[in-house]
């Protein structure tokens, strides 16, 4: 997604986004309104070169080389976040809580993708005028705006789910829930918008004035039109509230999940040097083996997305506290704001790539769904041992089959639903 014109935009009428991709003169914070200085030079200049002088060049530089990294990056990640979709919807065993919140972020990083992406590549193909009105403007805004705090929010409520299975396994029995996962989820998107809607509100459309010569045609651009101080309080409050708050939370979590797997690890030792039988291939055991792979696979997951949105964070705080900007510093900044960018698309497309190397699950799903998009596997089939291990197995125990061939991770999650229902079920039928 832009993780810029977005999330972000500067008071500056910048190109496209909240940062500039052009080496940009030092009075550009002044260049789009009546009361600026009168330059003599101004009279004599064209609308196309007044229009090249205050708001740079139509199209970045940079277009060519970002728009080869983004088509790459685009397809790769829509591909696998609309397979990541697909299977979770086709197949009723992939509906857990874990998946549900996976599902969300899935559709949150298409959203990045399907509308972000070409909206920033068009915008750096011609920086001006923005042509989808007012209302396109403060759609794009929310859009994005809401769709950075979702993926934040969306990464920590499923480690939450981790937590509370890992920790605290009799509470997930009634916590850790398909119903509940569907609440937080909608609560989750609520939220969102709602938090988005300050910033949104701060931006709009502004064209360019020039003393002497009045407003140049064909000029306006989205960007922020509202007191900076407003702008800059909002994104250094929302910054450490969706993302360095949500990030210690999550580190923390992982910490204390960590502490219990290894004080698990340690007893399960401890009863082997006692000659006592290894419970691998108990149901207990195997729950245990499945909620460590799944954990690794779920830390991995949230390490990537923490590389990926670090920059972009970064880029908008930097943005926010620099109050004077040189044209060597602008110069410079310009190649980390890309590099940032390009870090953020690369978390959407991330995702998919960790569920395919990490979960034979979602592996041989995504395979089905590739090769036989309109087939459904037969019951027996579906069920198949081989699709719930993931390819991060322990070396101490390898999961087998539950009762009537079920996986034992399947069985767990069944129980998990029926229990949602009032009762247990013993069988799959």
């Amino acid at each position: 997604m832009n993780s810029y014109v977005n999330c972000s935009s500067s008071e500056f009428p910048l190109p496209q986004r909240d940062f500039p991709v052009e080496p940009i003169s030092p009075d550009l914070s002044s260049r789009t309104h009546p009361e600026t200085f009168f330059d003599p030079k101004d009279a004599n200049l064209t609308e196309e070169q007044l229009r090249d002088k205050y708001l740079g060049p139509r199209r970045s530089n940079f277009f060519v080389p970002v728009c080869v990294i983004y088509l790459l990056i685009f397809l790769v990640g829509a591909v696998g976040n609309t397979l990541t979709c697909i299977v979770i919807l086709r197949h009723r065993f992939m509906r857990t809580p874990t998946n549900y919140y996976l599902f969300s972020l899935a559709v949150s990083d298409l959203l990045v993708l399907l509308l972000g992406m070409p909206l920033e590549l068009y915008d750096m193909w011609s920086n001006y005028p923005f042509l989808l009105g007012a209302s396109g403007c403060y759609f794009k805004t929310l859009l994005f705006e809401a769709v950075c705090f979702a993926s934040i929010l969306n990464v920590t409520a499923l480690s939450v789910e981790r937590y509370i299975a890992v920790v605290h396994p009799l509470k997930a029995k009634y916590v850790v829930t398909r119903n509940h996962a569907k609440r937080v989820i909608v609560t989750i998107w609520v939220l969102s918008v709602v938090c988005s809607i300050p910033n949104t509100s701060l931006h709009g459309l502004q064209p360019l004035y020039v003393p002497g010569r009045g407003r140049v045609p064909d000029s306006e651009i989205c960007t922020l039109v509202k007191p900076r101080l407003t702008y800059n309080l909002i994104i250094q409050v929302t910054t450490i509230l969706f993302f360095f708050l949500p990030m210690g939370t999550i580190s923390v979590l992982y910490l204390l999940i960590g502490l219990q797997l290894k004080k698990e690890k340690m007893l399960e030792a401890l009863g082997a040097k006692t000659g006592s039988s290894r419970n691998c291939h108990n149901p207990q055991g195997q729950k245990k083996v499945r909620r460590r792979q799944v954990t690794k696979m779920l830390f991995v997951l949230v390490v990537v997305f923490g590389i990926c949105w670090a920059p972009f964070h970064t880029d908008r705080l930097v943005w926010s506290f620099v109050s004077t900007w040189t044209s060597n510093m602008l110069h410079m900044f310009q190649y980390v704001h890309i590099i940032s960018g390009v870090f953020f698309y690369l978390s959407s497309a991330a995702n998919p790539i960790l569920y395919n190397l990490m979960s034979s699950r979602f592996r041989e799903m995504f395979k089905e769904a590739m090769c036989r998009p309109g087939h459904r596997p037969p019951r027996a089939r579906r069920y198949s041992p081989s699709v719930t291990r993931t390819t991060t197995r322990s070396t101490e125990c390898e999961p087998v089959p539950g009762p009537g061939g079920l996986p034992p991770a399947d069985a767990e999650e069944y129980e998990l639903e029926d229990m949602e229902r009032g009762h247990h079920a013993m069988s799959l039928c």
